[in-house]
């Protein structure tokens, strides 16, 4: 009996330290585990940490905001088609005022814009606090000479009637172009003496030997009363709404030297930081492409000229 139990004493002893033998063997391979999978979370958040920060949501896309004509336009239209053959995919994002794309494109909203010259862009950086930088001109829109009843300027006759903007930057802005495309020998006191009116210049015979009736009118409306007038200056921005450049091509458009050239181009911005983010560069190449400017003079003939200069 003693033996027995003596033995029944034995073997509960020996399964016990069984037991306990093997929970002590399988603790060091849990742990074995648990130290490899906390070393591959380590190197899959290591990867996360150094990966750019645009690979976590689909890193392709390029975000765009512009204003409808021609730069939503010229985006949509040629752009998105050149950045995807690098595999870039575009997302044009329209704006119908000059304010909203440079707030979104401060937030982050953004990657770019485009749709604003340098001086405007420098205002805001001024006005509104703003980090904004231009890293690409793309185009000019000139303003050009148009007519629905003549195909050259030399067609025009003398006395002839031709509308200009009533503003007076756009008006004298007008009316020197009307003196580079030699129709007047110079602009008389225009701008200088404010009883120099643009009646007083269509009587000036030394600076109009051809007695052209200058007619100032709405900026704007000018498209609209082409087919009254002769000939009119309309800025491009209004020639390209009014479908003229289409219809009704610059008989001429303006001619800049370096600096109006600087002053009058649209150029991409970018939150400063970021001009040499992949994405950045990508689209300056493709805004700046051979195929961009073949778009541009194909399908603006005039109204919209490249201008693919860097910014100064």
């Amino acid at each position: 009996m003693k033996k027995n139990v003596l033995a029944s004493l034995v073997l509960a002893g020996s399964l016990a330290f069984g037991v306990l033998t093997g929970c002590g063997s399988q603790a060091p391979a849990d742990q074995g585990a648990q130290t490899q999978d906390a070393d591959a979370q380590a190197a899959d958040n290591k990867a996360a940490e150094s990966a750019p920060a645009a690979s976590a949501d689909g890193d392709k896309k390029i975000t765009v905001g512009a204003t409808p004509v021609p730069h939503a336009e010229i985006l949509d239209n040629i752009v998105k088609e050149v950045l995807a053959e690098d595999g870039w995919e575009l997302e044009t994002v329209v704006f119908s005022d000059y304010v909203l794309p440079n707030t979104s494109l401060e937030e982050g909203e953004l990657d770019a814009n485009y749709f604003q010259t340098l001086g405007y862009m420098n205002q805001q950086n001024s006005d509104a606090g703003l980090h904004l930088k231009a890293v690409a001109g793309v185009h000019i829109e000139p303003m050009g000479i148009y007519s629905q009843k003549y195909k050259s300027l030399s067609e025009l006759p003398d006395g002839a009637t031709i509308g200009i903007p009533n503003d007076p930057d756009n008006g004298e802005r007008g009316i020197d172009l009307l003196v580079q495309k030699g129709l007047l020998v110079s602009k008389g006191s225009f701008g200088t003496d404010d009883n120099y009116t643009e009646d007083s210049l269509s009587k000036d015979k030394e600076a109009n030997p051809h007695g052209y009736v200058i007619t100032p009118l709405e900026a704007a409306s000018l498209p609209l009363s082409l087919p009254d007038l002769d000939a009119a200056t309309i800025n491009g921005n209004y020639a390209l709404e009014a479908g003229l450049p289409a219809e009704f091509p610059a008989l001429d458009i303006e001619e800049f030297d370096d600096e109006t050239t600087v002053k009058r181009t649209n150029f991409l911005v970018v939150k400063e930081g970021n001009e040499n983010s992949e994405k950045v560069q990508a689209l300056i190449k493709a805004l700046t492409s051979d195929k961009v400017k073949e778009y541009i003079d194909s399908t603006y003939k005039g109204a919209v000229i490249t201008s693919f200069i860097d910014p100064q």
